[in-house]
């Protein structure tokens, strides 16, 4: 229990240590990095969603062939 909260304290010491030096060194304003951060954020949704769709279309169109009667000789 002892090695395991000392790794756990470790894991929250490094992420703190972490996110100090990253706001340290960040290039960009707080405000202009927000919006960039943002602006990433809803360009990766939007290609994930148009991935999504286009993959739903595919689907369907396979489910549809499996669905459809088949001729048999």
């Amino acid at each position: 229990m002892r090695r395991m909260f000392g790794f756990l304290i470790g894991i929250f010491v490094g992420s703190l240590v972490g996110a100090v030096i990253a706001l340290l060194l960040a290039p960009d304003s707080g405000e202009r990095l927000r919006a960039q951060l943002r602006d990433r954020g809803q360009n990766f949704l939007t290609d994930v969603r148009h991935s999504a769709d286009a993959r739903r279309i595919e689907l369907r169109g396979r489910l549809e062939t499996l669905r459809s009667p088949r001729d048999e000789f």
